[in-house]
């Protein structure tokens, strides 16, 4: 397998990877606070980019290294004073430093990931030691140059435990003009210290707007899905980009109507939703059908705990439903108890490879039960 055709883990299928995403939305506010440590002078030699899965985490980390590696150490050392201040990340995209990194040979950044396990055929479950300490080889030829350096690490969470001890290490004592960027999904899960020697760059939840901005950028035409995909989304636009990719508003309206014939749920309907998904293939859809009944379970947990349901609506005639399975706080609690029992049988199942249909049903027939109750 060659290198263009083994899958990237740092990339979503059906959108540009991070290096060729030109725009970041809605994360003015950390952009900022780069900025301005870079304009005083107080640029810390690591950072940590948290925030939810698919709000622009990746997309900044590669903005910064892009913006860096095109910035001399020196930037500031002027002959008549120091340049004004800087207000945007961006670089020109004929900058010699993009033209690299678009085509991958930009020797000043190193880029630690998952590998591509060749004998299984498919990328390893962690970072591991092996890739972290090639690191050494790196910071050993560009020293050379004079120049800045940058690693992005994507992601921290993704580091077994030698692995993360190796980064620890080069944190505790960087590098000269080296900047880590490490992308954490769950900083909380790293070594504290490892946390305590970064300083933190926190993304939101982009709203419904940067959204649709972003599917644009992407070269996805939302089709006047913008509402429901922002809903089902949760301010991420990688998941919309999924969700739009494999039809998901119109999967979720799907089970919308299903679930509007609650208590007695309509079984036909059902067996042929878990059918479909069981065939040759459907791995995708099947992972969707359950992460979209997690969500409508969530949704109709939080109706009943605050007395309104969520809006917008991600489906036609949601709203209403969910009021009716979960009109107040006792139900809410029901609900939210059933969402952990299911998801726990699901994960189980899917573990021990259970039959895909049986265990799409069984997630049925227990929300026909709780409803029921």
């Amino acid at each position: 397998m060659t290198d263009d055709t083994i899958p990237q883990p740092d990339r979503i299928d059906g959108a540009p990877h991070p290096r060729d995403t030109p725009r970041i939305f809605g994360q003015d506010a950390a952009q900022q606070a780069f900025l301005e440590a870079f304009n005083t002078g107080h640029l810390h030699h690591a950072w940590l980019i948290t925030g939810p899965r698919g709000t622009g985490k990746a997309t900044l980390a590669w903005a910064i290294a892009r913006f860096l590696l095109a910035t001399p150490p020196d930037a500031g050392d002027a002959l008549f004073g120091a340049p004004p201040p800087v207000t945007s990340l961006d670089i020109d995209p004929g900058h010699p430093t993009a033209r690299r990194l678009r085509a991958g040979s930009e020797p000043g950044l190193f880029v630690l990931k998952r590998p591509w396990d060749e004998k299984a055929k498919r990328l390893r479950q962690e970072i591991t030691v092996e890739e972290a300490r090639r690191m050494k080889g790196f910071f050993a030829l560009s020293a050379a140059d004079g120049g800045r350096r940058v690693v992005i690490v994507d992601a921290a969470d993704e580091l077994n435990t030698s692995a993360a001890n190796a980064i620890l290490k080069i944190l505790e004592e960087p590098p000269k003009d080296t900047t880590i960027l490490m992308i954490a999904h769950q900083p909380s899960a790293l070594l504290p210290t490892i946390r305590s020697r970064c300083r933190e760059l926190r993304l939101a939840p982009l709203s419904p707007e940067d959204i649709a901005l972003a599917l644009t950028q992407a070269g996805i035409a939302p089709e006047g899905q913008t509402d429901a995909l922002a809903a089902l989304a949760a301010g991420s636009a990688g998941e919309a980009v999924r969700l739009s990719l494999l039809d998901g508003p119109k999967l979720y309206a799907d089970l919308v109507q299903l679930f509007d014939t609650l208590p007695r749920l309509d079984r036909a309907r059902g067996l042929a939703l878990a059918e479909a998904a069981a065939v040759r293939g459907a791995e995708d859809r099947r992972d969707l059908i359950n992460s979209l009944t997690d969500l409508f379970l969530a949704r109709l947990a939080r109706t009943g705990a605050t007395g309104a349901p969520p809006r917008p609506e991600a489906a036609p005639g949601e709203a209403q439903l969910l009021a009716r399975l979960a009109p107040d706080a006792r139900s809410a609690r029901r609900w939210a108890e059933a969402a952990q029992e299911i998801g726990a049988r699901s994960r189980h199942g899917k573990a021990v490879n259970l039959d895909p249909a049986a265990l799409i049903l069984d997630t049925l027939f227990r929300i026909q039960k709780t409803a029921a109750a």
